[in-house]
């Protein structure tokens, strides 16, 4: 017991002499690949807790710097296995050198990684019984994640709960929002970690009372058919001039053979401000407007206000846009310093403006809310639009997103599931308009009713139910942000920390 005491005060466990072998810094980077092996499109959403478990173990059981090592390497090995693609864009259509594309995805991961890092490394110096290291540990990683989401403009692409869509913590989306889901998992993963049995077996008790938890807070409000275009025009073709009329040919193409009551293209299909079309390319577009309405893909603005990345409508009875708000670090703004690495890309509409406002688009009886790409990674952003009042409010939310840059595996799946949070956290329908993928339908419950495969041209013809209504998580995130679970972090590290003040 003497022992024990002093292994606490020290900031951990006792360590036995052959555990080493199971905290090696390798296994800590395969731990991270397989934290990514949860999310879309693989089913496996166990793999997360199950991954996140070990990581914690690992954590709980060393010395402060040994364990801010291994969430770093955790994090590397999840967000580099989870981002590689970010290689397709610079390395195929940014024409870096592959070393320094493959560089870069890496010193991002790791730069992200220093979140987990630190929550690691201060995981390991919690003291105090097993339910209350095990409560400071969960804690400590959600910390992680909201600071991931919200600094430096906010990056939460694979946020940990994002893997919960499906399976049982998929009902608790509605209440608490994806990062309470990061929350529960982190408790559960942790109590096993710490072999804090009692905590698991209130934990698991608490998810299964969950399951009985009221989970329709939404009515129907109508439908509305509605034709998603995917063109699949390849990126390097996209801003080439020379392919620009037989583009737009095919897009006009696809939009007189669609047969719903309103069209949606994805964003940016026209990779130039509507105003810079010719006389005859804009007739072309109204008289297909003309047979039925179009919310279409361009941008707005001028090179001295700069130009956004917008949706407008052709053929409405009233005229509407809508500009993208919040914007793709590097891709759409240019963080300071960072200026010659994106110019050296050369990508075209890299410094852009941002939209200035979340007006819903009356149509038909219904409320169409676009969110332009990565806008919907941030329910805090758009929670307005799921309340029923006022002119932002929404039946219907609209994706429209351009991923050609990115090539066709993992990133077309993953982005669809960050919309099917949406859906669940807010419980409105999400339609998703994209140049190559993933061109889908998803349901109120998150739920994909219907999908066009990746790379194909065609047109989706969905009939999407509007729903209006409120869910919990849409008020108490409307009325105080992410502030409750900020709240929710202090709380969980009260306990750890006193226990280790009295030692």
């Amino acid at each position: 017991m003497v022992a024990g005491r002093l292994s606490f005060a020290s900031g951990g466990p006792a360590r036995s002499p052959g555990s080493s072998l199971w905290r090696h810094p390798l296994l800590a980077l395969l731990a991270g690949v397989v934290h990514t092996a949860a999310f879309a499109p693989s089913p496996a959403w166990w793999l997360q807790p199950l991954a996140l478990a070990w990581l914690l173990w690992a954590a709980l059981g060393a010395r402060p710097r040994r364990a801010a090592l291994l969430g770093g390497l955790f994090g590397i090995g999840w967000l580099a296995s989870g981002l590689w693609w970010l290689y397709i864009s610079m390395h195929d259509f940014g024409h870096l050198p592959g070393v320094v594309s493959a560089l870069a995805v890496l010193l991002l991961a790791a730069f992200l990684s220093l979140y987990y890092a630190l929550a690691a490394g201060m995981a390991a110096r919690l003291g105090g019984p097993a339910w209350a290291r095990a409560l400071g540990a969960a804690a400590l990683w959600l910390a992680a994640e909201l600071a991931r989401a919200t600094l430096f403009t906010g990056f939460p692409w694979l946020a940990s709960g994002y893997a919960h869509t499906q399976g049982p913590l998929a009902a608790f989306a509605p209440w608490i929002g994806v990062y309470g889901i990061a929350a529960l998992s982190a408790v559960l993963a942790a109590a096993v970690a710490a072999g804090a049995w009692r905590l698991l077996g209130v934990a698991v008790v608490l998810l299964v009372l969950g399951q009985a938890l009221p989970g329709d807070f939404t009515q129907p409000a109508g439908t509305l058919a509605v034709s998603l275009v995917q063109p699949n025009i390849p990126q390097d073709q996209k801003f080439d001039r020379e392919r620009f009329d037989a583009n737009l040919d095919q897009l006009a193409t696809l939009i007189e053979s669609a047969r719903g009551q309103l069209v949606i293209t994805p964003e940016s299909v026209l990779p130039l401000p509507l105003a810079w079309l010719e006389e005859g390319q804009v007739a072309r577009l109204q008289r297909s407007a003309a047979q039925r309405p179009l919310l279409l893909g361009t941008f707005l603005g001028s090179e001295q206000a700069g130009f956004v990345n917008s949706l407008v409508t052709l053929g409405t009875p009233q005229p509407y846009d809508y500009g993208k708000r919040h914007l793709l670090p590097f891709g759409e703004f240019i963080p300071p310093g960072f200026h010659w690495f994106v110019r050296a890309m050369r990508i075209p509409m890299d410094d852009q403006g941002q939209g200035t406002h979340q007006r819903a688009l009356p149509f038909a009886g219904q409320r169409l809310r676009p969110l332009i790409c990565y806008e919907d990674l941030f329910g805090e952003d758009v929670v307005a639009s799921a309340l029923d009042q006022g002119d932002a409010s929404a039946t219907v939310f609209v994706n429209a997103s351009n991923l050609a840059w990115f090539g066709p595996l993992m990133v077309q799946d993953q982005h669809l599931q960050f919309s099917q949070m949406r859906a669940l956290e807010f419980q409105r329908p999400v339609v998703r308009a994209t140049n190559t993928g993933a061109t889908a339908l998803v349901d109120h419950h998150g739920r994909v009713v219907s999908r066009l495969p990746p790379e194909q041209a065609g047109v989706l013809e969905v009939t999407v139910q509007g729903r209006r209504g409120e869910t919990p998580y849409a008020r108490w995130l409307a009325a105080t942000g992410l502030w409750p679970l900020w709240a929710m972090v202090l709380l969980g590290l009260l306990p750890a920390l006193f226990r280790r003040r009295a030692h």
